[in-house]
């Protein structure tokens, strides 16, 4: 097998996101009965200027199992200057999203704040004008909340979650 690429300069700031996350999360919204969940974010590098990005969320019933997949995402985190952070995402519901903001390197914690720039919906997607994430990661702990606006709704709370690291950013 091939060695893995290097790691690009320009995500020297950021490596500490690579890897995979697991953990739990809670949703709610004013249109949907509230819900708890699993979820799973990698982050991997080819050796170009972004991070690859994937995510998967499961159902959590009350027992503590597993029951159907609720939602995925996949794309690409760009930072293209110091402080600046671009992502551009799909969903499998209809829905892409580009999202721009800001990366604050602390001496303890890593924040994220990112807002859509642009909702691109398929004919069959549901409604989503707005999104906007908060991202804080201090050790191997990535917790977030996100927040929409969708049919008809302002934008308001939906996500939060805490996940914790489970490969090395060196393995990723």
């Amino acid at each position: 097998m091939a060695d893995a690429p290097e790691l690009h300069p320009q995500l020297a700031a950021v490596a500490h996101l690579l890897g995979t996350w697991t953990g739990r999360g809670h949703g709610e919204y004013p249109t949907i009965e509230s819900f708890d969940y699993v979820e799973t974010v990698t982050f991997s590098h080819v050796g170009k200027p972004f991070l690859a990005y994937s995510q998967r969320t499961r159902r959590l019933l009350p027992d503590g199992s597993l029951a159907e997949p609720l939602h995925a995402e996949t794309g690409y985190w760009r930072f293209p200057s110091p402080g600046a952070v671009e992502v551009v995402l799909s969903h499998p519901t209809g829905v892409t999203e580009i999202e721009q903001g800001t990366v604050e390197l602390g001496d303890d914690a890593t924040r994220l704040e990112l807002a859509s720039t642009q909702i691109g919906l398929s004919g069959t997607a549901k409604s989503v004008t707005e999104l906007a994430r908060t991202i804080i990661v201090h050790g191997d702990t990535f917790e977030y909340r996100l927040a929409m606006a969708a049919v008809g709704q302002p934008i308001r709370h939906h996500l939060a979650a805490t996940l914790l690291r489970q490969t090395d950013p060196a393995s990723a």
